[in-house]
């Protein structure tokens, strides 16, 4: 009617959908009833959408469609955690995995193909950047999740979403933030526990703080500049103390703790001293955090080799003897690689034009 060519309605945003059903002079309320088939009970046709009328489908039908990207593959780890290769229209992957906990259930997605950094002890780092996933994408590995594990009733499958997966979300920041907000949205997803976890961009560190509010971690790993700045290259351009001051900040607009995100590597960051630096840290700024201590997944060709269980229980007990709170991730899906730092998918940049250019 007004479109050429059909447009994937998931691509709207709210108020885009609502000016689109107005521009067919279908009636404003409308947008509301599509939006909820779309997001509360995850309609894959207008057809399901009962309560429109067959003129009303009639009309979505020819203007728009509902494009779901596909599961290329599903691995499934003894201890229940379930890994899916995700592949959109234009065939390029990412990875999302599903956790199952008692009283919980994670879903950790990606931000983009690939990723801009190359952080040496993560295997997604391997992968250069392909592209950034749009907001349709983001909101859509939740989608197809819901599908898989049938979670459209009472959403008490996932409980929470991580931006875990593939990619540094605040180099992806408007599309995230978009995707956020459709996540968060009461008439929708309803999501309320979601966490962004970021290498540690301040300027977007403090746009979220005062736009998105949602969780923050904070992928550390090491305790002071050189190292850091060596297994973390983006520590160059904002190193520690301007990283520990926007934490700071974070805590003070948002009022939410942050966790630090810390990586323990045999021989490299897991001794006492590094310890003692890290109390150090966070407490000469007065950063109000808890502490994730990670078992390094070893992936191939991986340069480090992870730590003993001895050395993580010392180096949290002398956290916990300074009155910090540090836990030990459970290292989950590590038998099919979907533990922390595994995630790759095989997809290649293509140049592009532009690219030959430059």
């Amino acid at each position: 009617m007004f479109h050429n060519k059909k447009i994937n309605i998931l691509d709207l945003s709210k108020k885009e959908l609502t000016d689109s059903v107005l521009a067919m002079d279908i009636a404003k309320f409308r947008g509301q009833q599509i939006w909820h088939w779309l997001y509360q009970k995850g309609a894959t046709s207008f057809a399901q959408m009962t309560n429109l009328g067959k003129d009303t489908q009639n009309l979505l039908e020819q203007n728009f469609i509902i494009d779901r990207p596909t599961i290329k593959s599903t691995h499934q780890s003894q201890d229940g955690t379930c890994k899916w290769l995700v592949s959109f229209s234009d065939c390029k992957e990412v990875e999302v995995v599903f956790i199952p906990e008692k009283t919980r259930g994670t879903l950790c997605i990606s931000s983009q193909v690939g990723c801009t950094l190359s952080c040496k002890f993560c295997h997604t780092g391997t992968q250069m950047l392909v592209r950034n996933l749009t907001a349709y994408e983001i909101v859509a590995q939740v989608l197809i999740a819901k599908d898989f594990l049938k979670d459209w009733q009472q959403q008490k499958i996932i409980t929470n979403i991580v931006f875990m997966g593939m990619g540094e979300p605040f180099f992806n920041y408007n599309n995230v933030a978009t995707a956020v907000n459709i996540l968060k949205d009461e008439e929708g997803l309803k999501f309320t526990k979601i966490t962004i976890s970021t290498s540690g961009l301040v300027p977007e560190i403090l746009k979220c703080a005062n736009e998105l509010k949602t969780g923050l971690a904070i992928s550390l790993h090491a305790t002071n500049d050189n190292l850091r700045s060596e297994i973390m290259a983006i520590n160059k351009k904002y190193p520690l103390q301007q990283l520990m001051q926007a934490c700071k900040t974070y805590n003070i607009i948002t009022k939410q703790r942050i966790t630090f995100e810390y990586t323990l590597l045999n021989g490299i960051n897991d001794s006492l001293e590094q310890a003692r630096e890290l109390v150090n840290l966070i407490k000469k700024n007065n950063v109000n955090a808890k502490i994730n201590l990670i078992p390094f997944n070893f992936w191939q060709g991986a340069i480090y080799q992870p730590s003993s269980l001895t050395i993580i229980g010392k180096f949290q007990k002398f956290l916990q003897d300074h009155k910090l709170i540090a836990t030990i991730r459970k290292t989950r899906g590590d038998q099919v690689l979907a533990a922390c730092g595994q995630l790759k998918s095989t997809s290649i940049r293509t140049k592009t034009s532009h690219d030959k250019k430059n």
